[in-house]
């Protein structure tokens, strides 16, 4: 209960200081720079250095690759459908495609499911991370009409990403140092993610307008919300995988659009109004949706 209380008491503060104009403007920025370059590495080395691998890790790998995939078809049958620009087909594909695995993922599995598992969840936000910083970036300079893509500038987008250095010394520093002594540091700052990132998401979320564009949001959130965690949970019946590293890929896919696509979009002129009614809207039916994918995924 103490999860969920927490969730709703920092969404709700962020809306009102939003509001009421406590913050200044861009505030939020500042909480995503600790949260990115502090909080989420600590994340990295709290947890990934104690999971024990096996080829059923694989599975939260492939499912973000598998959703954009899909989700990348499904937006590209509905702009042909509606005749959408390429900027919004764009937009669309970034906020259908792409997971909030981290800065609503890990607050919403450590209620759910319990802290211990947010290991799971660090391999399928960088994975995401990976898509977003690749073919996310891909998809927006196509928009633009680049035909040249620089392969070497995207790659160091990667590279310079702190929570995918993070991922990338958590993985292996561990095995020539020994870093229990910090444990304890890992574990303060590790902790910072959950109340932080609902605080800055409470900071940045924008309702107006919604009303317009109404069809082509519950059309976004469908697949988001619903169709992707379905095709996954088709993966793990069909390949036989279950138990909590399924539940937790599941549930993973079932998080609202990612945060981060309406930078991008924003960058690229990409709808960025649409985009962001997207991801704020989603955020909000997630909290419902994600209960019950929760109970679905204990029954199975």
């Amino acid at each position: 209960m103490a999860n969920f209380l927490l969730i709703g008491i920092c969404i709700i503060a962020g809306m009102l200081f939003r509001h009421f104009k406590t913050l200044p403007e861009g505030s939020h920025k500042a909480i995503n720079n600790w949260i990115i370059y502090l909080a989420l590495p600590a994340v990295s080395f709290k947890y990934l250095p104690h999971i024990e691998w096996s080829t059923s890790l694989l599975l939260p790998a492939l499912a973000p690759v598998l959703v954009w995939f899909l989700g990348w078809i499904y937006i590209r049958l509905f702009a042909q459908k509606t005749n959408a620009n390429r900027a919004t087909e764009s937009g669309l594909k970034l906020s259908t495609g792409l997971s909030n695995t981290s800065f609503i993922g890990f607050p919403l599995v450590m209620a759910y499911f319990g802290e211990q598992y947010i290991g799971i969840a660090v391999i399928c936000d960088q994975i995401t991370f990976m898509l977003l910083a690749t073919v996310g970036i891909m998809e927006a300079l196509r928009a633009q009409g680049t035909q040249h893509i620089n392969a070497s500038d995207i790659l160091k987008k990667v590279l310079r990403f702190p929570p995918f250095l993070g991922c990338l010394a958590a993985l292996t520093i561990p095995h020539f140092i020994d870093f229990t002594p910090l444990n304890p540091l890992f574990d303060k700052l590790a902790s910072t993610v959950g109340p932080l990132a609902l605080f800055s998401i409470g900071l940045q979320l924008q309702l107006t307008g919604w009303q317009t564009e109404i069809k082509t949001i519950s059309t976004a959130l469908l697949f988001k919300l619903i169709l992707a965690p379905i095709a996954v949970l088709g993966l793990t019946l069909l390949f036989k995988i279950n138990g909590i590293i399924a539940q937790i890929s599941i549930f993973e896919m079932a998080m609202p659009p990612l945060l981060t696509a309406s930078v991008i979009a924003d960058e690229y002129q990409l709808n960025p109004k649409l985009v962001n009614l997207t991801i704020s809207i989603g955020i909000l039916c997630a909290f419902v949706t994600t209960g019950i994918w929760w109970w679905v995924l204990k029954m199975i």
